[in-house]
């Protein structure tokens, strides 16, 4: 276990503003609770905490939509969030939320100790006021028209009909959500944290102490501190939050990215009085476990905010799972394309199991993955029915009949090199195992599991036990010349013996296969002990890789069925219930839609000679390197290979491409374009894309070929 002595370990606080669906199962709450289980099981001191963000304008704009109270919104999905995850096993040592008292408290401790420490600037700027609900607004409160597509309904931070990202600045005639009325920018003070000071400790504390970090999480923090950071307002005007501590704050409550994580130590504080062990302790490791979109957060401020106050462990890891698709499209709430998990638990009650053990073999660790319902089916009958459940199933059903329902012995005079490679693997499967779930691989360590699984199916068929015993049989009953090569000429102790180590050893095998497990099939683990006639205590990892977990003699239970197959129909259901769901909320859009306004097209330009076009020298590059522009929201600085030379580009397109996200791709450049100067850089050339509803694609070719390659 290294040099920890205890761990804490968090899952992102979801929004109390909607149920969860897979994509937040599979992106941080199911591994966090597959590498929990695994801790307990090593008997280690942990503690695992989570709990609903119920603060910011998401809240906010729910209680509007319903027509209720932010509390009544909060309370609300509080209960089915927590019972969502509760019925899938995902086993919180507390489920708290930000607005108890304890969390508003903490909080404005928090912020109290930093602003007496003087480490706050307090800045006067002008921002969007509504003079009829005498209040200011948070971008999404506030309406325009779209200059990208005219939609007279886009929000202040996006458009939802085109997508594109918007600052309030550039509405067309901006009114507010709340009253329609048209607003004035009026001053108002906040305080904000200079996350630039923070740039030399943070460049230390990961740049060069955490290079084990996950790429795609290293690959993000280096590139906002490559950029360079600025100071963050970490409060806002609003009358839902935790209020600001201070005498000249009315109407101020902390930003929501600054007491959001706070909720990860007032959940700790109420869950033990000795919390301060978990969080004060060097010998504590802290690891958070969030989506891709969260990594700033727990990366860069908040361990800036834990710097800053002094006092605190800052996090060990922070392994950042990518996103997952549903069928081919992206995870959307407001399309309703999504598949909610409390929805799952009625359709497929007692298969909990089975949800976790796709969504974990098909984990987006690495990158976006897809979730289709013909894979669930085929996942689910192809490995758990057909590999898993199989073997286990065989080898109860074999010993009942072959071995009076009892475990047999292990002869070791009749043991083989098949045996003995089969038992050598108890030790190999678990090493195995553990190196994978200490390093934040678990698709890995769940193929590993069921490679076990199949390895006992294997040596359960070259065993061939039920051979055996019709042999043993047949030379019990008398038959004379009885024609097996194999067994010709063995005598009735031989057969019995290798009948009983085999399934001896298959039943060792099936025990060990509940420890492997039990991090990701919980529910599951607990039947094979159930089967077994053994207490949850041999789940305990130090049992792990034993050959002697069943004791010889023992009585165990009749077999039943772990998996049952999923059949056509099931899967037909719920692809439909899919698009009916996307159906019934792009109907329900459209009727509270204002009518279409008619976007203009973009006239043809005059025409040209091909001579003209000749001009143009076009070619095919490849992206070496790609980081964010300092001080520029829509610049990302881009190394370009073409094949003779690498060319600095820079282009506006960081609204829509993460750097990380776009290193190796192939680009089209017009590499004979007059450089230019953009923010200090000098820019050789001019990447072509194309515009799709206000998305941004790279023109490419097709299949890859050389840097350099003109386009004609």
């Amino acid at each position: 276990m290294g040099k920890f002595n205890r761990y804490l370990i968090t899952a992102a606080l979801p929004y109390a503003n909607g149920p969860v669906h897979i994509g937040h199962l599979a992106g941080c709450y199911l591994p966090a609770d597959i590498y929990v289980r695994y801790l307990r099981a090593k008997k280690a001191d942990v503690k695992f905490v989570c709990g609903t963000d119920e603060h910011g304008v998401p809240i906010t704009i729910k209680a509007m939509k319903e027509n209720v109270s932010p509390q009544d919104v909060v309370d609300k999905y509080h209960k089915i969030i927590g019972d969502s995850f509760a019925a899938m096993g995902i086993s919180f040592d507390i489920f708290s939320r930000t607005s108890n008292q304890l969390h508003h408290q903490t909080s404005q401790d928090f912020f109290l100790k930093m602003y007496k420490d003087g480490l706050f600037e307090e800045r006067e700027s002008e921002q969007f006021f509504d003079p009829e609900k005498e209040m200011f607004l948070a971008d999404r409160y506030i309406i325009g028209t779209c200059p990208n597509c005219g939609n007279d309904k886009a929000y202040g931070d996006q458009c939802e009909r085109c997508g594109r990202t918007l600052s309030p600045d550039e509405l067309i005639n901006p009114h507010s959500a709340l009253s329609n009325a048209p607003l004035v920018k009026k001053k108002t003070k906040h305080w904000y944290m200079p996350l630039q000071n923070y740039e030399p400790w943070l460049k230390e504390y990961i740049i060069d102490g955490h290079k084990e970090w996950k790429n795609n999480v290293y690959g993000q923090c280096k590139s906002w501190l490559d950029s360079g950071l600025q100071s963050r307002a970490m409060t806002r005007d609003s009358n839902w939050g935790i209020k600001v501590p201070l005498p000249d704050a009315e109407g101020k409550v902390l930003y929501v990215w600054f007491d959001a994580p706070i909720g990860y130590i007032s959940a700790t504080k109420e869950l033990t009085e000795d919390w301060a062990s978990y969080w004060c302790k060097e010998d504590t490791k802290l690891v958070h476990f969030i989506g891709k979109d969260n990594i700033v957060f727990h990366c860069i401020i908040f361990p800036a905010m834990l710097k800053a106050h002094g006092g605190f462990v800052v996090p060990d890891n922070v392994p950042a799972n990518e996103f997952l698709n549903i069928e081919g499209e992206k995870v959307s709430t407001s399309r309703n394309w999504a598949v909610w998990v409390n929805d799952y638990i009625q359709d497929f009650p007692d298969q909990q199991d089975v949800l976790r053990y796709v969504l974990c073999a098909t984990a987006p660790e690495t990158k976006d993955n897809d979730f289709t319902w013909k894979d669930f089916q085929d996942r689910n009958n192809n490995e758990l029915v057909a590999v898993f459940g199989n073997f286990i199933n065989r080898a109860l059903v074999l010993m009942h009949k072959l071995c009076g329902g009892k475990v047999p012995p292990l002869h070791e005079k009749y043991m083989e090199e098949a045996d003995r490679e089969m038992l050598n693997e108890f030790a190999v499967a678990k090493e195995k195992i553990e190196t994978s779930l200490e390093n934040y691989r678990f698709r890995e360590a769940l193929s590993e599991v069921m490679e076990f699984a199949r390895k006992g199916n294997q040596y359960l068929q070259k065993c061939e036990p039920w051979i055996l015993a019709s042999v043993l049989e047949k030379l019990k009953a008398g038959e004379p010349n009885i024609k097996h090569p194999q067994y010709e000429g063995k005598n009735e102790e031989y057969l019995q013996a290798r009948i009983d180590i085999s399934l001896h050893i298959c039943l060792q095998m099936s025990a060990n296969l509940a420890i492997f497990s039990e991090p990701f099939l919980p529910f599951t683990a607990k039947r094979i002990c159930h089967l077994l006639k053994v207490v949850d205590r041999m789940l305990e990892w130090d049992n792990a890789g034993s050959t002697k977990l069943l004791s010889v003699g023992y009585t165990l239970r009749a077999p039943e069925l772990l998996f049952k197959k999923i059949e056509d129909e099931q899967v037909k259901a719920q692809v439909e219930k899919l698009h009916a769901g996307l159906k019934q909320a792009m109907d329900a859009a459209a009727a509270a839609a204002p009518a279409a306004v008619e976007v203009p097209v973009t006239p043809a330009k005059p025409e040209i000679q091909y001579d003209d076009f000749a001009k143009l020298d076009l070619r095919v590059g490849t992206i070496l390197e790609a980081e964010k522009v300092p001080k520029a929201d829509k610049l990302l600085k881009l190394l370009v290979d073409i094949g003779t030379e690498k060319r600095t580009v820079v282009s506006g397109i960081a609204m829509h491409f993460a750097p990380e996200d776009i290193v190796g791709k192939q680009v089209t450049l017009v590499a004979n374009l007059a450089p230019r100067k953009m923010r200090g850089i000098e820019s050789q050339g001019m990447i072509l894309m194309a515009e799709d509803n206000g998305k941004l694609v790279f023109v490419n070719p097709s299949e890859a070929v050389k840097a350099g390659s003109g386009v004609s």
